[in-house]
């Protein structure tokens, strides 16, 4: 059984459930951000970090250089996920390379355990040992944290329990490989699909620019509706009749001052001051 089939998720998407409204952006921005706790992608993260966490401390030496490094590399697989998730608002670009070292930094890890069993002479599961589909197969089965809103909720950690406080080394580690190859999988969907909506819907700095256009384009339209003679509260032209329209003055001896203009300037000049 492949990594693909295990936290099975929604089609285009890598969400458990709605956004985390704790943790999401007012919905008048531009581009959504946040909601990163219900990542899959995230919460797969996490199992590896805390789980590296009780490895480290259980099995390797503290004074090791090494398990500062695993613990590092755990860590930053987790947090940049969650900072290129909310950091999505302002850059598309951030976003994916943020997302994107959390994916080299858990293949990082990924060889750590693979050495830490090559060296000690114990067996790395295949993808088809018994033990692999068994830990694989709990993300089928995995269901969401019963209160999203707890943020010491343990609900994915106690699915994998059996493997992760297991006192063989070689299981922990195996597992938590299994685990890293899952993240990594969700990880290479969700870059994917950040790909193909920087491609379709442009970055920030497009977004704006277009809402830039579109409010131009507004106010253009209003602006020719009056000139239309379409306000009945505007005066008349004193010269050929025609509604006016305010107008500001750009130059001369009282430039941004206010006026009412002839709506059919330039072949009509008429024009009344502003009462």
């Amino acid at each position: 059984m492949s990594e693909r089939d295990q936290f099975p998720k929604k089609a285009g998407s890598d969400r458990s459930g709605e956004y985390d409204r704790s943790e999401r952006s007012p919905s008048n921005r531009l581009r959504p951000s946040g909601g990163y706790r219900t990542l899959r992608s995230f919460r797969a993260a996490t199992l590896v970090y805390d789980g590296t966490v009780t490895f480290c401390e259980r099995f390797l030496d503290p004074r090791s250089r090494t398990v500062d490094q695993m613990v590092q590399a755990a860590r930053s697989g987790r947090q940049n996920i969650a900072e290129g998730s909310r950091a999505s608002a302002a850059s598309s670009q951030t976003e994916l390379r943020l997302v994107n070292v959390a994916r080299a930094s858990l293949d990082e890890l990924l060889l750590d355990y693979e050495d830490f069993l090559r060296q000690r002479g114990l067996r790395q599961w295949s993808k088809e040992d018994t033990e692999a589909k068994e830990v694989h197969a709990v993300g089928r089965t995995m269901r969401d944290p019963t209160d999203r809103w707890d943020r010491t909720d343990q609900t994915d950690a106690a699915a994998y329990a059996h493997w992760l406080h297991n006192p063989d080394p070689a299981v922990m580690a195996n597992a938590l490989i299994c685990l890293i190859h899952q993240a990594n999988y969700l990880l290479d969907h969700q870059i994917a699909g950040l790909e193909q909506c920087f491609v379709a819907g442009g970055g920030y700095t497009e977004r704006l620019a277009a809402a830039r256009v579109a409010e131009r384009a507004r106010k253009d339209r209003s602006e020719l509706t009056d000139r239309t003679g379409n306000n009945p509260q505007a005066p008349k032209c004193p010269l050929c009749g025609k509604p006016l329209v305010l107008r500001t003055a750009k130059k001369g001896a009282h430039p941004g001052a206010q006026f009412w203009g002839c709506s059919a300037y330039p072949a009509c000049h008429g024009s009344r001051p502003l009462e």
